[in-house]
């Protein structure tokens, strides 16, 4: 099956396998937004895991099937699938018994892009969909209307009609602005009016691969924004065409950057002064968003739409009123008792260490739950997942691990969460691993004291967002 030509994507006919996927939603609505007609299944429809999203993609007039090859019943459908589908799902035998034409969720997502007059894409291994949400809501309270194509709900966004809003569809000739994956190596698919890296670290690949990814993707750009607190991101700066856009929380010597001890950071919000060294100004951010790391995130966002020819006055104000992401350090609630539950996305050892920082920066035991996202990550990141959970949080701390996330399959499960639990004592934390996540969640409800913070880690799993608010409505 080849690739359809892109000049009228709208006109044809779509079948999404896996249209609830974090990264095939919202590459469906926007695709929906200009007009074309879109099916799709979904394996966790059919097991009546998050029935109000699929309600909600019906009512927007989305024609769902099972995942059975009952949806794909003419040639001239478009099958869009991720790289991750098996050849042996039912719709991908009988696109290919009818002679269907194929396209990756990358080379669907990279037509549209491509094709926009000004593209902002946004790399990295850690911050992608934050600083996506941060850059469109930028511009969009700017009047810029963009497309926005998010990995997570954002919260802007949000509304009881549009309660999964992991994107928006802008104006036919508005800037066009989605995070971009390294994983799979699609990266080197995108050709960027402005290229944004956040950070350069390990998670699905070698750091050999990743430098390679990510270096020829900041090559490709006009312009290049970089994160020069990061090491490994500042090294590539060096290939770029010309003289990237540069960004840094510790580093003095970037473009835009953090007046040194302006920093005020509560449990909920942190605040900086930001200078431009360029026309040596100042200007105070305020973030309903906290840690670190979002600071860091907001200072990509805002060189990125400086360099879409936003001021940086403006984007400041802008993203003073930024939501946040679904997910991403999501305070569920604080149960009478006073014990907080927090959603994270956390599932790389980045990640999980910006969310620990966070929480460690004020006071209160944590209880860590983590769920890995996958057999294969945990297999490539399991050692360093584990130090950075052993040795990020205190003495008093305890981490509780179920078995990963598994949706079917052929992959190889005889390295799981046990074998984590064992690294994390091993580097002198304490850790729990449970098989049941709801048994895990029995005993974090044990466990907990007021004054506690629950943070519920992982990724590739809708349910876990309502495993928080289980979890939270069981506190005393």
């Amino acid at each position: 099956m080849t690739d359809p030509g892109t000049s009228d994507l709208s006109a044809q006919p779509w079948f999404f396998c896996g249209i609830g996927g974090s990264g095939m939603l919202p590459l469906a609505l926007i695709l929906k937004g200009h007009g074309a007609h879109v099916a799709g299944s979904d394996r966790s429809r059919d097991q009546g895991r998050t029935p109000e999203k699929f309600a909600w993609l019906e009512s927007l007039g989305f024609v769902l099937h099972p995942q059975d090859g009952t949806g794909i019943t003419s040639a001239d459908l478009v099958l869009v699938a991720s790289a991750a589908v098996e050849d042996t799902v039912p719709e991908m035998v009988r696109a290919r018994d009818l002679g269907c034409r194929r396209m990756s969720r990358a080379n669907l997502l990279s037509a549209l892009f491509n094709a926009a007059r000004t593209g902002i894409a946004v790399a990295g291994t850690s911050g992608k969909s934050t600083v996506t949400g941060m850059l469109g809501w930028i511009l969009t309270a700017c009047g810029r209307d963009p497309t926005i194509m998010n990995g997570a709900v954002m919260k802007n966004f949000a509304a009881p009609d549009a309660p999964f809003a992991s994107a928006r569809v802008g104006c036919a000739d508005g800037p066009f602005v989605s995070e971009v994956d390294e994983s799979d190596g699609s990266i080197a698919q995108y050709q960027p009016t402005i290229a944004v890296l956040n950070n350069v670290s390990l998670d699905h690949k070698s750091l050999e691969e990743l430098r390679a990814l990510f270096g020829d993707f900041l090559a490709a750009a006009d312009t290049a924004v970089i994160n020069f607190d990061d090491p490994e991101s500042a090294e590539l700066g060096y290939r770029t065409r010309k003289a990237p856009l540069t960004f840094g929380v510790t580093n003095p010597a970037v473009d835009i950057g953090v007046v040194a001890g302006s920093i005020v950071e509560t449990p909920t919000t942190i605040e900086a002064v930001v200078f431009d060294s360029r026309c040596d100004t100042n200007h105070m951010l305020r973030l309903a968003v906290p840690g670190r790391h979002n600071l860091s995130n907001a200072l990509a966002a805002l060189a990125g739409a400086n360099a879409a020819g936003v001021s940086l006055a403006e984007a400041v104000r802008a993203l003073s009123d930024f939501a946040g992401l679904a997910r991403r350090f999501d305070v569920v609630g604080t149960s009478p008792s006073g014990v907080t539950v927090i959603d994270d996305f956390g599932h790389n050892p980045e990640k999980v260490a910006a969310t620990l920082a966070t929480l460690k920066a004020h006071p209160g035991r944590v209880i860590a739950f983590f769920q890995p996202h996958g057999y294969g990550p945990l297999r490539q990141m399991g050692a360093e997942l584990a130090e950075v959970l052993a040795t990020r949080l205190g003495r008093d701390d305890v981490t509780l691990l179920c078995d990963p996330v598994y949706f079917g399959g052929t992959v190889d499960r005889s390295v799981g969460s046990e074998r984590i639990a064992d690294l994390i004592r091993q580097h002198g934390g304490a850790a729990e691993y449970i098989p049941a996540r709801e048994a895990c969640g029995l005993q974090m409800r044990a466990l907990a004291k007021p004054g506690d913070r629950i943070v519920i880690m992982g990724a590739r799993d809708d349910t876990l967002a309502q495993f928080a608010r289980d979890l939270l409505a069981s506190l005393p």
